[in-house]
């Protein structure tokens, strides 16, 4: 039986799962694929931490130069994180031969296609099933299974700890400092959680799935993105009383010859598949003109998933699989002269959900409502609580949900609305999924 030498970049949550797998089930792996995987070196921050009993102390270096030099190392799979100085570790690691393994969402949004154009110049292969959707095999799905089919849409819930805590606003009705703050002692958020609730995180994964599924380059810089952290609980409360459930979601969106890109809170239809989506799992609804509508679901994160995911792309790679995948799909090389460009929001169009806090005056409905019009946006409905004070002058809420409008105007119409001397707070504006 051959064996195939591995090295593994980083020692963290999900590293310590894949050293597990390949470590404690050897055997098991060896006997269902016919090769034996023998991890050499494990590169590490500090060598004096405490490591997994399962991991030899031999193997265990803060000298990445050792991976390089060794030519038993065939596959090297970095989980370092981050961008730098992860970029350069990577490039080094192609530079000396080694294919790459990688979960780093962040490094390839950022990064991607000069990292794979060194690749393909150096007859290497990267494979990162793990960077998107942890255990949730949706890289294979959408760049190989699903590639006889154009991809009308891409829609995704790719963040575990902004739907935990959105589920549990929802099933609460807690604030968002109360479901953040027990997120994080339950462990499914980090103590700086700001990339995961302003967004960044579902933006870097839905570059990488835009790239995948409509061969376009396209940078995070390019999709618009709104996180959850300046979520208020009442919009959540509204949202449920028209029969919605607010989930952040990554879009990508073919529109009229280009790609509608965002990451922002949205009104999904209740017990429709996206909206049943709790706690901290992940599912990506796909629809290919082709095969139609599809649901990927599991657990986006976590130790094992993602492990899983990251030793399946070994056994790929060392199969010869991904090497046959990297050089016939092409991602990330010379864009094509045919690639989709991204939409502008003259292109972009929807329905929207939308809050106001006005005075309780005569004539503050009416004002709103022209401004609409003037913007050719048609209300479908309105609510208008009663106010807290039964006095004229008070503040009160009106929520308007729309017909189908185009994103430019919204947004010009909410920038005069924005400036009415009736309005008490900023406008609130959310689209409308389903």
């Amino acid at each position: 039986m051959r064996s195939v030498g591995v090295a593994l970049l980083g020692l963290g949550t999900v590293g310590g799962g894949v050293a597990k797998l390949l470590l404690e089930h050897h055997d098991r792996i060896a006997r269902r694929v016919g090769l034996s995987f023998e991890l050499r070196h494990v590169v590490v921050r500090d060598a004096r931490k405490n490591r997994p009993a399962s991991v030899p102390s031999e193997i265990v270096t803060t000298d990445y130069n050792r991976v390089c030099r060794d030519p038993q190392v065939e596959i090297a799979v970095e989980l370092m994180g981050g961008v730098t100085p992860t970029r350069r570790v990577l490039m080094d690691l192609l530079q000396a031969g080694k294919d790459v393994v990688t979960a780093n969402k962040a490094l390839l949004a950022e990064h991607g296609p000069e990292i794979f154009d060194q690749a393909h110049t150096l007859g290497r292969s990267i494979a990162f099933e793990a960077s998107v959707g942890g255990g949730i095999p949706i890289i294979a799905a959408v760049g190989e299974c699903l590639v006889a089919n154009q991809i009308v849409s891409i829609t995704g819930i790719l963040n575990g700890t902004s739907n935990y805590i959105l589920t549990a606003m929802t099933e609460t009705g807690e604030s968002y400092a109360t479901a953040l703050a027990r997120a994080q002692q339950l462990g499914y958020a980090e103590a700086d959680p700001t990339l995961d609730v302003d967004g960044t995180d579902a933006a870097h994964k839905l570059a990488i799935l835009a790239q995948l599924g409509f061969g376009s380059r396209v940078s995070t810089a390019q999709i618009t993105r709104h996180g959850i952290d300046r979520l208020d609980a009442v919009d959540v409360r509204y949202a449920g009383q028209l029969g919605y459930t607010i989930k952040l979601l990554a879009t990508a969106r073919l529109t009229d010859g280009a790609i509608g890109l965002a990451v922002a809170p949205t009104l999904v239809r209740q017990h429709t598949p996206l909206a049943e989506v709790r706690g901290a799992y992940n599912a990506i609804q796909v629809v290919g003109d082709a095969v139609g509508d599809t649901l990927f679901y599991g657990r986006g994160a976590g130790q094992m998933p993602t492990a899983s995911a990251v030793v399946a792309d070994i056994i790929d790679t060392a199969l010869g699989r991904a090497a046959v995948t990297f050089r016939t799909l092409r991602l990330w090389t010379d864009p094509d002269v045919s690639a989709l460009p991204v939409a502008t929001p003259q292109k972009i169009h929807g329905r929207y959900y939308l809050r106001f806090q006005v005075e309780d005056r005569p004539g503050a409905l009416a004002q709103l409502a022209r401004a609409l019009g003037d913007h050719k946006i048609s209300i479908s409905s309105v609510i208008q609580p009663e106010a807290a004070e039964d006095r004229e002058g008070a503040a009160v809420p009106l929520i308007f949900m729309t017909h189908n409008a185009v994103d430019a105007n919204v947004r010009a119409a909410l920038t005069e609305i924005d400036g009415l001397t009736c309005l008490r707070l900023p406008s609130v504006c959310m689209k409308v999924e389903g």
